[in-house]
């Protein structure tokens, strides 16, 4: 990426080569990477230098880049604007600032960070207890043949882990609370020493052997 710098001041932002014209000259879109970067900034091109931060895409939003000039370091800079998601759900809002109304006349919600967290960790505990069903549908068609006590074990386990990890989001007062919810421990090796809250699903190794 580059810029194109006259007065001191940035005229334009170059996000891929293209061909222009300077003055009276025409210059190829290859000069951006065939010339030297003092032949570049005879002419008031410059790199831009994308240093600043972004911020998490699980919590946050990033802004598009505000680009810097500094005269003084003959360069361009790029910073962003983070903005933090809301916890919370939030009503939806057009571009005049009125609700948006489902088909019957309700108000409509932006779901929060923390409802949509609840949700993936539902689908995930359901994810680990549906490939058992299959036991489930032969002890329908088949009396005899009864749901191992170690499925009924893991299964019983998994929504007391789901469960919890809903209350930990419940109990969740700010971001910063939350984010901690992600964070993963580790030893000075390299293995795991405490498991995320959001990941702290008991394993399935008693019940591997059933697993469809």
């Amino acid at each position: 990426m580059w810029a194109l710098i006259k007065d001191n001041k940035i005229e334009q932002i170059y996000q891929r080569p293209k061909s222009l014209v300077l003055g009276e000259v025409r210059y190829p879109s290859n000069m951006f990477t065939k010339y030297t970067d003092a032949e570049k900034a005879a002419i008031g091109i410059y790199p831009v230098e994308d240093s600043g931060t972004k911020g998490d895409d699980r919590f946050e939003y990033t802004t598009g880049p505000t680009y810097t000039w500094s005269a003084f370091d003959k360069k361009v800079t790029t910073s962003y604007t983070i903005v933090e998601k809301s916890l919370v759900d939030v009503e939806a809002k057009d571009g005049d600032g009125n609700n948006i109304l489902d088909e019957k006349g309700n108000k409509t919600y932006n779901y929060g960070l923390k409802k949509l967290a609840k949700e993936k960790a539902k689908q995930q505990a359901n994810n680990f207890i549906k490939q058992f069903n299959w036991l489930v549908e032969r002890s329908i068609y088949d009396s005899s043949k009864a749901i191992p006590d170690a499925v009924k074990t893991y299964v019983a386990a998994i929504k007391t882990d789901c469960a919890n990890i809903e209350t930990a989001i419940d109990n969740a007062s700010d971001m910063a609370a939350f984010k901690k919810l992600y964070d993963w421990e580790f030893n000075e090796d390299g293995t795991v020493k405490t498991i995320a809250p959001m990941y702290n699903w008991s394993d399935d190794y008693d019940v591997k052997e059933y697993v469809r």
